[in-house]
């Protein structure tokens, strides 16, 4: 019986108990909390592998993509199953898959907004009251489904130091220019403990590849302006052969400030957007089975990398 439960919203107290769980099942699988949000939920990571390359996964950076969370976990839970039985997932052996990579996964980088979206922060709670005044001032925006923001009304995937200002100037054009349900910028890069967490957490694993989940659309997003990452195209289009994804350039008012292109920016190195799924947020849970169909060969892959010119990306 699978620990991950796919048939109900990942919410942030079901993240914590899952981790929880997979890690007394599989005790080489090894967790940290990377920080505590403003409201005082955990931001968890998880860690599998001894391998010198190191990945890291990353999901549900937008509260109403909280499907994201649910598939890094499966993974988790499947990955380890196979290394402890000797069994293979997506073809690979997965004993000696993590003894050549290590893995790590922060499945739930806003579990504030997740909570409110999937009705585990309801009316009247203070924090409900908080977001619902929020978003009063954007009525076109449903509520609470289409809330992407922290509860403080920051947009998290607009929180990186990588045209940061160029984002800001967009997204103020727009009338987000104040806490909103999406597309605030915050008033500083980082200012925000999750993005904040997340950003020194890459420093110190200091990968060789990220992916960052969100939904919806079945798109994979490899450049950040004009940084050239050798491999980088040749791997996204990998991805794209094995999930039917569509490989992208990203559109201009969302090309700024997010979490892989700051990694891009950083690291030179490859980093992704795979907009998993596709329908509108928050995407319902009878699409999981397909998200993960979809999503399983990128994750392995990715993990692996590829081969060109002798060179692993």
């Amino acid at each position: 019986m699978s620990l991950v439960r796919t048939d109900v919203p990942m919410t942030a107290t079901l993240c914590e108990q899952t981790v929880k769980q997979l890690a007394q099942t599989y005790p080489f699988l090894e967790t940290e909390i990377l920080t505590e949000t403003a409201f005082g939920r955990p931001v968890w990571a998880l860690t599998v592998g001894k391998g010198e390359r190191h990945v890291l996964y990353t999901a549900a950076h937008h509260a109403n993509e909280w499907i994201t969370a649910t598939l890094l976990l499966k993974f988790a839970e499947d990955l380890a199953q196979a290394c402890r039985t000797g069994e293979t997932i997506y073809g690979e052996d997965g004993k000696e898959l993590l003894e050549k990579v290590t893995i790590h996964l922060v499945p739930m980088v806003d579990p504030d907004g997740v909570d409110l979206v999937t009705g585990a922060i309801a009316p009247p709670s203070p924090e409900y009251t908080v977001a619902r005044q929020i978003a009063g001032e954007f009525p076109d925006i449903p509520f609470p489904d289409g809330w992407k923001a922290n509860l403080k009304g920051v947009d998290l995937n607009l929180q990186y130091p990588a045209g940061w200002m160029i984002a800001r100037e967009l997204k103020f054009s727009q009338g987000f220019d104040r806490p909103a349900p999406r597309d605030y910028v915050g008033r500083a890069p980082l200012d925000q403990k999750e993005s904040r967490a997340l950003a020194e957490y890459t420093e110190d694993v200091d990968p060789d590849l990220v992916l960052a989940y969100h939904t919806q659309g079945g798109v994979i997003y490899w450049q950040f302006r004009d940084y050239q990452v050798p491999g980088a195209k040749l791997l996204g289009e990998e991805f794209a052969r094995l999930s039917g994804y569509e490989l992208a350039d990203v559109p201009y008012e969302s090309a700024f400030a997010g979490y892989k292109d700051w990694f891009i920016q950083r690291f030179r190195r490859p980093g992704y957007t795979i907009e998993a799924g596709r329908g509108e947020n928050p995407l319902p849970l009878d699409q999981f089975e397909e998200i993960y169909r979809d999503n399983l060969p990128i994750l392995v892959t990715a993990a692996l990398g590829i081969t060109s010119q002798n060179r692993t990306v």
